[in-house]
């Protein structure tokens, strides 16, 4: 099998950041988000791109009594009660119309009709799934709700991004039940580690693993982080591990001197896995690109000029998470 390309998006909204950013600070990138999402398939269309949007069930919803109806029949009970995010429910718009931070029926379905694209799960209530106090019970009822509400547009869930990358083990078994044949895994490195007790470390030692994965976006630290295609099989349960190459950091002004060595960064790995029959696998948040919104199209519009160059040499392929799996678990039957 050729090398393959897979962009997930980690789509999200105020659901996602709501415990980590206040929200007067970071608002007018969520603003913009609906506009993110329309030049996303444009620009998609243009090279001939797949997009898998991995996204927050209760994005879904056009209005509170939507939420309401989907909700899961068990909640998550953390001890950090700051990551919450049914909490938010008494101080959001009614419906989409007054809050399109909360909302995103109409974008999801300009996704949906767009045909090139995969609507994957990012869960329904942006699940913690390694934070103490939730539990398996808790997980499934999320799932069940996220594919309930999907369903109710027309749209089948078979792929999942975990939430802030916490995959857990102990829950795939649980993803299967629910009909999910795929998920984006972490990079096999020490700096990607997802366990959120990494913040229990010393503050110096910390701050020094964050400069580490910062730095790691523009010099080669962790390696290219590609995949062979024949090594990508599925699980005992049967679920395939697509896992992350590399998170496209958005455009920073004060390290836009750093934009080509993050390019390059990129540009090299798509090569090699483009030579050697591997997959390489980009994501981000859509509300990366709500400031800053030119400079960071063009400098995805250079990594696809770099993906139709690869695909004319090498049939480099872009694919969505499923139609990748598909392919994989096909090849493994008839094997």
């Amino acid at each position: 099998m050729n090398g393959k390309f897979i962009i997930s998006l980690d789509y999200e909204l105020h659901w996602g950041v709501f415990d980590a950013l206040p929200l007067n600070a970071y608002k007018s990138n969520l603003l913009n988000v609906n506009d993110v999402v329309t030049k996303l398939l444009e620009l998609s269309d243009k090279y001939g791109i797949k997009l898998t949007f991995a996204t927050v069930g209760l994005l879904f919803a056009e209005n509170k009594a939507e939420i309401e109806k989907h909700m899961p029949d068990s909640i998550p009970l953390y001890d950090n009660e700051n990551l919450n995010p049914f909490k938010l429910l008494g101080h959001i718009g009614k419906n989409e119309s007054l809050d399109t931070i909360h909302y995103a029926k109409s974008a999801i379905n300009k996704i949906k009709s767009n045909n090139n694209h995969e609507i994957g799960t990012h869960t329904f209530g942006h699940y913690n799934c390694l934070a103490p106090g939730q539990n398996t019970v808790n997980f499934n009822s999320d799932l069940v709700a996220a594919k309930k509400i999907a369903n109710s547009i027309g749209v089948e869930i078979k792929s999942i991004v975990f939430p802030k990358n916490q995959v857990n083990k102990n829950y795939l078994e649980v993803c299967k039940k629910n009909g999910i044949t795929s998920y984006r895994g972490n990079e096999n490195h020490v700096l990607y580690n997802p366990n959120p007790n990494l913040k229990g470390l010393k503050k110096h030692l910390f701050i020094i693993y964050r400069f580490l994965r910062l730095l790691d976006s523009y010099i080669n630290i962790s390696g290219f982080n590609t995949y062979p295609i024949q090594n990508l099989k599925p699980n005992d349960l049967g679920l395939v591990n697509l896992p992350s190459s590399r998170f496209l950091r958005p455009y920073v002004p004060r390290l836009s001197i750093l934009e080509g060595f993050k390019l390059r960064r990129i540009k090299k790995a798509m090569k090699h896995a483009a030579i050697n029959n591997e997959l390489f696998h980009l994501w981000w948040h859509p509300h990366n690109f709500g400031a800053n919104m030119d400079e960071n199209f063009k400098n995805l519009e250079l990594i696809f000029q770099e993906y139709t160059s690869l695909n004319k040499k090498f049939n480099f392929q872009s694919d969505t998470m499923t139609g990748l799996t598909n392919k994989i678990l096909n090849t493994s039957a008839i094997k």
